[in-house]
């Protein structure tokens, strides 16, 4: 042992490291020292440092904080902002000559080797601070669970690595500055990652906050953070004090503190908070939109080639997302859905809110509360958005797909005042009759669609419109044609909700594909800004780590004839006039919209816009709604015979319009063009014949050509997807909740 004593006061020299170190002899039959200057030749090797894991912090569209995603939760720090008590408890009990040695503390070398000796293996690391940055940099960068592996295993090869880019740090940085790394790079335990996070965590303070015991208590945690995370149990808690203790009297006995200052210290409990760490979208005020943002990310390639490395720039990134969420439009339809649907009914509301002319998404609510407690009837995926930004299959969107097939037909030369007559029922007169977009025979001769009780007779595109007549939209989609009905609703993004493809077949028009709020919502967006479709938007701004800013503009294209858009906004008031929402009434500015209730009831709609926002809101059973239909129910705390389009969705939208909008300058859509779209011209209404004895008691035909006998509002699933008034079960003012 002579010769390592000796060792001990040469020190490191031009990178060459003399000392004695014990390695396995070969076979195993022992240990060898070899402690000739010449025989270890430590020089210094670059460490690749990418950039600890952080938190990326999701903010609304005035930059308040709504979520935050992270792998780690780790909150980097100058050092500065970190109190001189806890620097010196860091430094007395990990490495307290820190300051003084260079990249390899010898003394600890040394005093680890004597250990290893007699262990027979290494058992101590005498590893400098250094050393211990070193380690989390290389555990930090491991990308598979062998690179892991290695960057822990207790090895001679490990250690001599860690002492190489040990040397190369050193050279690179200041002692403050690696002092700052190690701090904002250790784990704590308790899920926080560095002093600020772990400062917030244990304690509820910011690290330039914290006590002589707080701050024994955090550099003790860094030597076994899982055997000591106080928020495993009182065990851990208990070991969680002890080395508190340890390392007050160790600060004591290095002099950084006197012993009484050390003796009060530990007379304290170890006060631990174990604060909530904020983040994730199940904490936010906005968890459905939160979702969709993460799915925007995560499903981009715009932010990385593969899934993990959009994880990791989500997760690790540090990132800034400013995003399009509203809080008064957010908070208007929270409020909306809230007084129509309690979050206890089976059934549950969703709505989306989008801006027309941008896409971007104002608000996303929906009756039931995100998370994964039956008792507390919560659901676990995202109720407004299509499954690629969390959500499931959603619901047939019934009678709204009628708007496509009016656009079709506005496109192909129509006015507002053709139409035709029509019964009861409707057949496919044969398979030829319907041709999806592959050029396939689709009709069914074998099926009848019926209004239910809706009568038959003369239909316009107004008036056909405003009483959802299922006979009057299959007689128009048969006569423009189902595919350019079917590429009208896709050029305004129309997708199924499930990602699955769009179902041809005839009865496209009632609204058979599943659809979620957002996506209905933006293309009824683009009618309101004349035809222009922008992509559904979340994310304007993504500031990182290093302050780089990437800005995102909307993404958006002419999808149709801004007059034909004009036209069937025009028709489209009406139906808050003349139609399926006369009864629950407009918001006192232009607007537009239409109702939709599916077969059987199975769920109901409203999707509506005005020239400033569009929104759509869907109603039904996510236990399934087919199973599950909306006749017989109580909802809100009233009962419902049958739910239908104006029962519900339509005054939620209604409600929830009249709040976001009150500070808004009404804005007006532009006027039909009555020399394209007025009166009629492809189908005129037939004269009829002059009446031999006509009776004064007679009330003379509507001046807009329509039937007198028309049934302006359903009560029925009208074959397919019909709409009605609403009739008796329309409560137009119910109490909140």
């Amino acid at each position: 042992m002579t010769k390592i004593v000796r060792l001990a006061a040469m020190g490191a020299a031009a990178g060459v490291l003399v000392a004695g170190i014990a390695l396995p002899a070969v076979g195993g039959v022992g240990f060898g020292v070899i402690s000739a200057a010449n025989e270890v030749n430590l020089k210094p090797e670059d460490l690749t440092e990418p950039p600890p894991a952080e938190v990326t912090i999701v903010q609304d569209v005035d930059g308040n904080e709504i979520a935050r995603f992270y792998e780690e939760y780790r909150e980097v720090v100058k050092l500065d902002e970190v109190a001189e008590i806890m620097k010196t408890a860091i430094v007395s009990i990990e490495d307290y000559r820190f300051y003084k040695h260079g990249a390899i503390d010898i003394e600890g070398t040394i005093r680890a080797f004597a250990r290893n000796m007699q262990a027979g293996g290494v058992s101590q690391g005498g590893s400098s601070i250094t050393q211990q940055y070193v380690k989390q940099v290389l555990l930090n960068s491991a990308a598979t669970d062998k690179d892991r592996d290695r960057a822990l295993e207790a090895s001679y090869a490990r250690k001599l690595n860690e002492l190489r880019y040990a040397m190369a740090v050193e050279q690179k940085y200041s002692k403050d500055e690696i002092l700052e790394k190690y701090l904002n790079i250790a784990y704590f335990g308790a899920g926080a990652y560095g002093v600020e996070a772990a400062a917030k965590r244990f304690f509820g303070v910011e690290a330039d906050g914290l006590t002589l015991p707080q701050a024994a208590t955090l550099a003790g945690a860094v030597q076994d953070p899982n055997a000591t995370d106080p928020n495993l149990g009182g065990k851990q808690r208990e070991r969680m004090l002890n080395r508190r203790n340890t390392v007050l009297d160790r600060m004591a006995e290095l002099g950084e503190i006197t012993p009484a200052e050390a003796a009060e210290a530990k007379a304290t409990k170890l006060g631990y908070k174990g604060t909530e760490l904020p983040g994730g979208c199940e904490t936010s005020d906005y968890p459905y939109f939160c979702i969709y943002v993460r799915n925007e990310i995560l499903n981009n390639s715009d932010f990385g080639g593969t899934t993990e490395a959009r994880e990791e720039f989500l997760n690790r990134g540090g990132l800034t997302i400013r995003t399009t969420i509203d809080p008064e439009t957010q908070a208007a339809a929270d409020r909306a859905i809230r007084k129509w649907v309690h979050r206890s009914d089976d059934p549950a509301a969703a709505e989306a809110l989008v801006q027309p002319g941008t896409g971007a998404i104002r608000a996303m609510a929906a009756s039931r509360t995100y998370g994964r407690s039956k008792a507390r009837n919560e659901i676990s995926y995202n109720l407004v958005a299509d499954a690629a930004h969390g959500g499931a299959i959603g619901f047939q969107a019934g009678s709204t797909f009628k708007t496509f097939t009016l656009l079709n037909a506005l496109q192909k030369g129509m006015k507002v005042d053709d139409g035709f007559t029509v019964g009861a029922g409707y057949r496919a007169s044969g398979y030829a009759a319907f041709k999806n977009c592959k050029g396939e025979n689709i009709g069914d001769p074998t099926h009848t669609v019926t209004n239910d009780e809706g009568s038959p007779g003369w239909k316009t595109l107004r008036t056909g419109t405003w009483g959802s007549v299922n006979t009057f939209f299959m007689t128009l989609e048969q006569r423009v044609g189902l595919c350019d009905t079917v590429k009208t609703a896709k050029s305004l993004g129309i997708h199924r909700s499930d990602g699955a493809k769009l179902q041809e077949y005839e009865t496209f028009t009632l609204g058979i594909n599943e659809m979620d709020p957002v996506t209905v919502a933006n293309a009824y967006a683009a009618i309101a800004a004349r035809g222009r479709y922008c992509a559904p938007m979340a994310i304007t701004r993504i500031t990182d780590r290093y302050g780089k800013v990437t800005d995102f503009t909307p993404k958006c294209r002419q999808a149709l004839d801004p007059e034909v858009a004009d036209a069937a906004a025009d028709v489209l008031s009406g139906v808050f006039t003349q139609g399926t929402m006369r009864g629950v009434g407009g918001i006192g500015r232009d607007a537009a919209g239409k109702t939709g209730t599916t077969d059987g009831y199975a769920s109901a709609w409203f999707a509506g816009f005005t020239p400033d926002l569009a929104g759509a809101v869907s109603l039904g059973d996510p236990r399934g709604s087919q199973d599950h239909k909306l006749s017989g129910v109580t909802i809100g705390g009233r009962y419902y015979g049958l739910v239908l389009g104006a029962s519900i969705p339509g005054p939620i939208w209604r409600d929830t319009m009249l709040a976001a909008l009150r500070d808004v300058e009404p804005s007006s859509f532009t006027p039909i063009d009555p020399a394209r779209f007025g009166g009629c011209g492809q189908s005129c209404r037939p004269t009829p014949p002059p009446s031999p004895t006509p009776s004064p008691s007679l009330t003379p035909p509507p001046s807009d050509g329509d039937d007198a006998t028309e049934d302006d509002g359903l009560t029925g699933p009208d074959g397919g997807s019909g709409d009605d008034s609403g009739g008796p079960d329309i409560p137009l003012d119910p109490d909140d909740d």
